[in-house]
């Protein structure tokens, strides 16, 4: 991930609505959300939550799928490991306990999410 990517993903989070609908997703895993399943946890109208998944969509946070007549919604696990990574590339130069602390709390993701 370079700079721009990174900060196209950090204006995306920076909004309390598009946070939450991306812990959101990352919980409900592969299967995803409905945007009007979505709307309704984030106690928002489904215009509101239609502009903040299309700025999460458009950072790359989170993509969609057609399934009958509903959009839904996945986080993108890759995007967002590639975020944490990039995080982590410079803060831990020369600080193994960090990254170490970092590594062992990466045991609660799996890739086949």
């Amino acid at each position: 991930m370079d700079d721009r990517q990174a900060l196209s993903s950090f204006a995306a989070l920076s909004q309390e609505t598009r946070l939450s609908i991306v812990r959101t997703l990352v919980i409900a895993g592969p299967v995803g959300l409905a945007a009007g399943a979505i709307a309704e946890r984030m106690g928002v109208s489904p215009s509101n939550v239609s502009f903040h998944l299309k700025e999460l969509e458009r950072s790359g946070l989170i993509s969609q799928r057609r399934e009958s007549r509903s959009i839904v919604y996945n986080a993108s696990y890759d995007t967002l490991a590639d975020l944490v990574t990039f995080l982590m590339e410079d803060c831990c130069a020369g600080h193994p306990g960090i990254r170490g602390s970092v590594e062992r709390s990466a045991s609660c993701c799996s890739s086949e999410v």
